[in-house]
């Protein structure tokens, strides 16, 4: 049997990406998984037989973030399917880069809205079905702490105050043997990457030189780190910011 054998799994966003990579590895690892969608129900459905088909267990859930009521409603569908959960891993978000000079009122309050008010209120609506010993992960980004990127500011912002929520968050819930982190990618090999990293001949040298270990993030090194932290192994480790982007903040 898995290291997660027995608990219950619930990671937003995860009909692709990180958060695909993520919920993949938790059900192997034994967990029930909840796989939230925001839009795309196929997706979440192709990620529900991944798990299924490598002999897990998982379920799809969807629900728009960012907008009045979401958390609620999550939790309502969540009910229809698990009496409780374990493992929280926050990962949904969404971009923006925009310089501050263009950047619109509205395309500021939405990335707000999704990356930080989203996770608050779900974790705010689903406190009284955390067991204890549970995992709260938030998935932040190596933007938070890494050399000014102008073009990110508002995106930047986001993830210091989720790293902020994670630190505060886990004094909070310390009483419960609740362990609550925050786990910062770097650059990875997902489709909002494929730009960046195809769009020019040198795209893929220039990102693979961002890393000191000199290679280009994929979703297992992300998702690796967030199944040790849901593990037993990391019990010991609350209040954390997790380096997770190769070494590109060295």
């Amino acid at each position: 049997m898995g290291v997660l054998a027995g608990r219950t799994a619930l990671v937003t966003g995860a009909g692709r990406g990180i958060g695909r990579g993520i919920a993949e590895r938790l059900g192997r690892d034994g967990a029930r998984v909840a796989v939230h969608y925001g839009r795309s129900e196929a997706a979440a459905k192709e990620v529900v037989a991944a798990i299924e088909g490598a002999g897990g267990s998982a379920f799809a859930l969807g629900g728009e973030l960012g907008v009045p009521g979401d958390a609620e409603r999550l939790w309502a569908e969540f009910d229809r399917h698990a009496d409780g959960l374990d493992i929280l891993v926050n990962n949904a978000g969404i971009g923006s880069s925009s310089p501050i000079g263009e950047i619109e009122e509205d395309d500021y309050d939405r990335v707000f809205a999704v990356n930080v008010k989203a996770p608050f209120f779900l974790v705010r609506h689903g406190l009284g079905r955390l067991r204890d010993g549970g995992r709260i992960i938030n998935i932040s980004s190596g933007l938070a702490r890494s050399a000014a990127m102008p073009h990110n500011i508002a995106y930047s912002m986001t993830k210091s105050a989720l790293d902020v929520f994670s630190r505060d968050l886990s004094k909070v819930l310390g009483p419960r043997g609740i362990t609550v982190n925050s786990v910062a990618p770097g650059l990875i090999d997902t489709d909002n990457t494929t730009e960046f990293l195809h769009g020019s001949a040198d795209g893929w040298a220039r990102a693979a030189a961002f890393s000191a270990l000199g290679r280009v993030g994929e979703t297992a090194d992300v998702a690796d780190v967030v199944a040790f932290l849901a593990s037993d192994g990391g019990r010991w480790i609350t209040g954390s910011w997790v380096d997770a982007t190769g070494g590109s903040l060295t």
